[in-house]
């Protein structure tokens, strides 16, 4: 088993729901969570609490510096139809991904102290795997 540093994180998304998709350039972090419906359905003389799994979700962030030559965010987020995503944990690990169609959201922030930033988040679309 392998461990790798963050710093060699990739995202890929398309500019909608059916280009190919593309390296977002100059992210300095993303997330993901693949988070599930959980119903209680606990009874009398139950043990402890029971539960069972309803749909499956997914959701993240990514932020980064701002680039005046990479719209990538800001187009996906004007889609119609959603993006692609692709996201590496690390490079080092290609064969290593999550996937799959997400809307995605755009913000951009300035300040006197800072660099300029951008960042987005996102839903499924669909459904998501691991590769």
């Amino acid at each position: 088993m392998a461990r790798y540093h963050g710093k060699t994180g990739v995202v890929y998304m398309s500019p909608d729901g059916t280009g190919a998709a593309v390296a977002v350039a100059h992210l300095t972090e993303w997330s993901l969570n693949m988070a599930a419906d959980t119903v209680e359905v606990t009874s009398f003389d139950d043990s402890n609490k029971s539960y069972v799994m309803g749909f499956k979700d997914a959701s993240g962030a990514l932020s980064g510096v701002w680039d005046d030559t990479s719209d990538a965010i800001y187009d996906g987020a004007g889609s119609s139809d959603g993006v692609k995503f692709y996201l590496y944990p690390a490079s080092a690990a290609p064969t290593k991904y999550f996937y799959g169609p997400a809307w995605v959201d755009f913000s951009i922030s300035t300040s006197s102290s800072a660099a300029v930033t951008v960042s987005g988040n996102f839903v499924a679309n669909g459904a998501w795997g691991q590769k």
